[in-house]
């Protein structure tokens, strides 16, 4: 794995007419962790075929997915809400995304790439189902048995900026935002037939809101109780 900073902590933009400065910050760190070159020179954000998954603030492996139609694509469309599936785009909040891994499938072509994507996938979510606290990534669907094989050399980046990590990393605003997610997965799911990989899914995302929730309460378990008169 080839660790990059991708120089977030000195990112200063001038914000731009119709989009926030956070938001203006967040697509440059995109872009910036999209960019690494391997050995040869390339810029690994421009594999068309690979494998990429996505880390929380904790470095919690939370997301596993493949793509055909190069890596710097469909991680864009991913963390800046363009999916075109509505059923997707309430598996995960982009806000919840801090750290991205790739992993660049060089050698495959438009006629040999199924199998070979497919068990590279397969091989990574197996890798990081042992890294997780939970033993568990966020999926739409459940995933498909593979055979495992070796990876290629993988680029792991930051894309959040240091000027709004500390703010998007704080407990509260994750408890928030996770409550926000899981209630519009659970509309989701009452209201149309959905697989049971997306309803293991929601029960991944109340795990991790109640890990995150009793980690926050003990933060404060020490401090001493107001009567309700004090708080009057």
């Amino acid at each position: 794995m080839v660790l990059a900073s991708a120089l977030l902590s000195a990112l200063v933009l001038v914000p731009r007419v119709g989009v926030s400065h956070e938001v203006a910050q967040l697509r440059e760190g995109i872009r910036l962790a999209l960019d690494p070159q391997d050995g040869q020179g390339r810029k690994v954000g421009d594999a068309k075929f690979g494998v990429y998954a996505f880390y929380d603030y904790d470095g919690e492996p939370i997301y596993v997915r493949q793509t055909s139609e190069k890596l710097r694509v469909r991680i864009r469309r991913h963390l800046t809400n363009h999916r075109t599936d509505a059923v997707a785009m309430n598996v995960l909040d982009p806000f919840k995304v801090a750290e991205i891994e790739m992993w660049p499938l060089w050698g495959l072509t438009d006629t040999n790439f199924a199998l070979a994507l497919n068990s590279a996938e397969f091989s990574v979510y197996e890798d990081v189902l042992v890294k997780s606290r939970f033993h568990a990534v966020l999926h739409e669907k459940a995933m498909p048995q593979g055979t495992i094989v070796e990876l290629p050399t993988s680029y792991r980046v930051a894309i959040v900026p240091r000027v709004l990590h500390e703010l998007r990393s704080h407990p509260d605003i994750r408890i928030a935002r996770r409550s926000q997610t899981i209630a519009a997965l659970a509309k989701v799911v009452s209201e149309r037939e959905v697989s049971p990989g997306l309803r293991l899914t929601l029960v991944t995302q109340a795990r991790r809101l109640l890990s995150l929730a009793e980690r926050r309460y003990w933060d404060f378990a020490d401090e001493p109780r107001t009567t309700s008169g004090e708080d009057d």
